[in-house]
């Protein structure tokens, strides 16, 4: 799998040292470098590169216009480059797959290509899988209904590995793994992990959709548990139950989701 990349920075010294670092790495091909933001939005346009390296601090289009400029087109995987750590948080909410410090060191760039390689793979498997519905659905109809139907494995590419929580003014990259269940509040949600508690502001339906629904489930309308880190189904009056999660904790599930827990019972 060959990374099609392009460099924007205003400082050649800039573009040059990312150029000898980015040579350790074979999979990563250079097709075009740029030194503004106006360059950078045609170049992307033109070569559709796969991953962009993209200063953020540059004169008359800086890195984040250069986002907003490609909002008509499919945008590469970008990773900003800058050498102030004050824009990390925009950074983040940009999408940005990582974001480097200048002068970038060698361990931390080979970290952000392994998230890229990643985004990569989970977005071309799940574009075979659209391509492959296609085809079926031309030449054999039904084939392609079973196959939308049949929750196929590569379908887990499209949801989310790991998410990004903006709380108190820090950006917290949460493995979605160590999740062990979230709770509504409004257009807020209470992200629990083993160790730590988040607020993101989203509404619940839009999180589940990012969510893989064969792990995550709602088990109350407020409620979103990760059904592998359920330890103990306690029963509990009315045809409700409790789930005992890994940490410990108790989690209600109404008898309109209880359909959820015959899945724990053989």
């Amino acid at each position: 799998m060959t990374i099609r990349t392009i460099l924007v920075d205003d400082e050649p010294l800039a573009i040059q040292g990312l150029q000898l670092r980015l040579e350790a790495h074979e999979d990563v091909e250079i097709v075009d470098t740029c030194s503004n933001g106006r360059e950078a939005i045609r170049s992307i346009k033109t070569n559709k590169p796969d991953l962009v390296f993209l200063d953020i601090q540059m004169p008359g289009f800086d890195g984040f216009s250069v986002v907003q400029g490609l909002m008509e087109v499919e945008p590469p995987l970008v990773v900003f480059v800058t050498a102030y750590s004050d824009h990390a948080i925009r950074a983040f909410e940009a999408q940005a797959v990582d974001y480097l410090m200048k002068p970038v060191e060698e361990d931390r760039l080979a970290t952000t290509l392994d998230r890229v390689r990643q985004r990569l793979s989970e977005k071309r498997g799940a574009e075979e899988v659209d391509r492959l519905r296609e085809v079926l659905a031309e030449v054999a109809p039904e084939a392609a209904a079973e196959m939308g139907e049949g929750g196929d494995a590569p379908a887990a590419s499209r949801f989310e590995k790991m998410i990004n929580i903006k709380d108190r003014g820090q950006i917290f990259r949460v493995d979605v793994d160590t999740i062990e269940r979230i709770d509504a509040a409004g257009d807020y949600m209470c992200i629990y992990t083993a160790d730590n508690t988040l607020i993101l502001r989203e509404t619940m339906k839009d999180l589940e959709k990012r969510l893989d629904p064969r792990r995550f489930q709602r088990v109350h309308r407020s409620t979103i548990v990760n059904l592998d880190l359920v330890r103990q189904v306690k029963p509990h009056t009315n045809g409700e139950c409790f789930l005992v999660l890994g940490s410990g904790a108790q989690v209600k599930v109404s008898r309109s989701y209880r359909d959820v827990v015959a899945r724990f019972v053989h």
